[in-house]
């Protein structure tokens, strides 16, 4: 197990920790009760930042362990802090407009597909070896 890998682990689970905080947070300041998820669109906007992240999570974290174990954990724990950085210019872009986001999701995107796909190859690889 790798401390690089584990620590892009924990990071990325705290950055979903703040943009949840931060619905919490713009519940109160747009008055947007619960359970009730729409209403004001800067509200809005900040719910789609935490889920949109959750939904990244489910492919980030077992491209990235995957990756890590099958090529490279120091490569891994790179690539997996460029989502990282993807991902918070993602929620810094969208809570001020929607089309702010686009530069953040290139980043986290690309950054998530060199993860999967790479595991991809470095399992085939290992299959080959055996």
């Amino acid at each position: 197990m790798s401390p690089w890998t584990s620590l892009i682990t924990a990071l990325a689970l705290l950055l979903y920790f703040v943009v949840t905080i931060n619905v919490g947070r713009a519940r109160a300041k747009y008055k947007v009760p619960v359970p009730q998820m729409t209403g004001n669109p800067d509200f809005e906007r900040v719910l789609r930042v935490q889920q949109n992240t959750l939904e990244q999570l489910v492919l980030f974290f077992p491209a990235l362990w995957l990756f890590s174990f099958y090529v490279n954990p120091l490569w891994g724990a790179g690539i997996g802090g460029a989502w990282l950085v993807g991902r918070a210019a993602y929620a810094w872009g969208y809570y001020q407009a929607a089309e702010k986001r686009v530069i953040g999701f290139a980043i986290s995107s690309l950054s998530g597909i060199v993860l999967l796909l790479g595991s991809l190859i470095g399992i085939i690889q290992s299959l080959v070896r055996v």
